[in-house]
């Protein structure tokens, strides 16, 4: 459920932010989400379902979870889906694993066995073959869209790193809503910095593609999402994400059209490989 609820939130995105300046499409999103996120919240709460609101260590550790492995992850990856297919951001986003396991490595100080060392190795290789494939046929909105895409995966994986020590304290459901609520404010405030003023109307289509974005990713996608990080080590999560991108492949060709080229397959291929030695090599360790 978690894999078909990621891969559709690149298809709403590229739906989206061809009618609205993306930014802004993901402020509203997060405004929207908060007053359905919030009730849930107190409810699990009074009921006792879930622990006390977060202590002031993993408050800051959520914030950073929202501002980067959230607000920063998606304002990449929606400004890259107005310049590239929904199935490569949806890949692109996927290496976030490779940052996790090297920052893994660097800050935690967590040993990798040498299967996930060739995994990381066949996960950057691939990047290397999309990104050589795509350098002669794209222009500089594009080039800056494939940027833009590891970007959200690089930001992804600091605000993972940061928010694991604190992942198995904080009730998926509020650790939702706080992230929510720091990506909100961020996003709010990126969105009047950048575009001005926020859009007046929204077509079907748009507005389809938000109320998805809202309830199935928003909601109940990223419920799944902080469940899975706190039942499972960071670089794991992560690498769940890996099923993501063919099935946005998928959706986008059926939904939109899209048409990804021999190195987007090729490239791909060899990263998903690449990722999967690396969830094998992590689940062994």
């Amino acid at each position: 459920m978690f894999v078909l609820l990621w891969a559709s939130a690149f298809t709403a995105a590229r739906v989206a932010v061809a009618e609205w300046p993306p930014l802004w499409a993901l402020a509203i999103r997060f405004l929207a989400v908060l007053p359905l996120l919030l009730p849930v919240v107190v409810l699990r709460q009074r009921r006792g379902a879930g622990p006390r609101w977060p202590g002031r260590g993993d408050r800051g550790r959520l914030a950073l979870m929202g501002l980067f492995g959230t607000a920063g992850y998606l304002a990449a990856a929606w400004m890259a889906s107005a310049r590239i297919p929904s199935g490569l951001v949806a890949l692109l986003c996927a290496t976030a694993p490779l940052f996790v396991a090297a920052g893994e490595v660097l800050v935690l100080r967590r040993r990798l066995a040498g299967a996930a060392w060739t995994g990381l190795g066949l996960g950057w290789a691939g990047v290397a073959v999309l990104g050589l494939g795509r350098a002669g046929g794209f222009g500089g909105a594009e080039l800056s869209g494939i940027a833009l895409a590891l970007a959200g995966a690089l930001s992804q994986a600091v605000g993972i790193l940061a928010f694991a020590p604190a992942r198995g304290r904080i009730d998926p459901w509020a650790a939702n809503l706080g992230q929510a609520a720091v990506s909100a404010l961020a996003l709010l405030l990126g969105a009047l910095a950048l575009e001005g003023a926020p859009p007046a109307a929204a077509g079907a289509a748009t507005a389809a593609a938000m109320a998805w974005s809202v309830l199935g990713v928003g909601v109940a996608g990223y419920a799944l999402y902080f469940v899975m990080l706190r039942r499972l080590p960071p670089s794991t999560a992560a690498a769940l994400q890996l099923l993501a991108p063919p099935l946005a492949a998928v959706l986008g060709w059926a939904l939109l059209g899209e048409v990804l080229g021999w190195t987007d397959l090729a490239g791909g291929a060899i990263t998903l490989a690449g990722l999967a030695l690396l969830l094998r090599a992590a689940g062994r360790g």
